[in-house]
Parts: structure tokens; C-alpha cells; sequence
């Protein structure tokens, strides 16, 4: 679908993924990475200082965490607040647009989370077939 072909609805389609120049494919990106999609679920709970957040989100380092946190606060989906307080304090919490993202991310991971046994499942008996292990 090119951006100029219309949507089913009937609307048109402004941005198209699929093209390799799309500032979408970015957004995307930064959504449906590891950290991108963890940092917005993480969010979705409320508004945590940076290092609530890394706690929360078992794993991440602080490096790919503030570059995650900058990539998501620039595409309008994190908003940062400073506190002007001795120390600084630093919170974050999900936008509008950053909340309706959340909700279909999370849905995708509860799914994924509901159906881990069925591919649990599906990897043994891969696995088998090629004598991997």
C-alpha cells in the first residue's frame, strides 16, 4: 500500500511503514524493540524516577535505557519531568498517545505471556526435529 492508496475506511494512508524512508519505520522501531516495548509497559503502571524504571524493566542497562527514554520522549509517547528539588528529581510517565500505545502493547504481551506453553511446545518439538539442544 503506497501512501496514497486509501484505507478500507476510506482514509488516507499518510505514512507507510513498508517504504524504507518512513519516519514511521523509526517510530516502530522504538515501540517494538525490547527496551521500547518493556519502558511502555512499564510506564503504563504510572510515573517512575529512572531508577524505579530499571529496576522494573529487569535487565536494561542505563545506557539503553536513557537512549530508549530520549528515543520515546522525542516521538511524543514519554514525557520527562524534572522537579526542582535538591537532589534533582527526575520523573517519567506515558502521554496520551503514549497510553494508547501502551494498551496494544500490552495486550500483545499478554497474549504472548497466555500462549508461552503452546510455544514452549512448538520450540521442543523443533528442536527435535533438527537435534538442536
Amino acid at each position: 500500500m503506497t501512501s496514497t492508496e486509501q484505507r478500507p475506511e476510506g482514509q488516507e494512508l499518510p505514512f507507510n511503514v513498508f517504504a524504507k524512508a518512513c519516519p514511521s519505520r523509526d517510530t516502530l522501531e522504538h515501540v517494538t524493540g525490547r527496551w521500547g516495548a518493556l519502558t511502555l509497559g512499564a510506564l503504563y503502571e504510572g510515573s517512575l524516577r529512572f531508577n524505579e524504571l530499571r529496576r522494573r524493566v529487569d535487565g536494561v542497562s542505563e545506557k539503553m535505557l536513557s537512549q530508549t527514554l530520549h528515543a520515546l520522549e522525542r516521538d511524543g509517547l514519554v514525557l520527562r519531568e524534572a522537579q526542582p528539588t535538591n537532589p534533582p528529581r527526575v520523573d517519567y510517565e506515558l502521554t496520551p498517545l503514549g497510553r494508547e500505545v501502551a494498551e496494544r502493547l500490552l495486550s500483545l504481551i499478554r497474549y504472548v505471556e497466555g500462549s508461552m506453553d503452546a510455544v514452549l511446545q512448538a520450540r521442543d518439538r523443533y528442536d527435535a526435529t533438527r537435534g538442536a539442544r
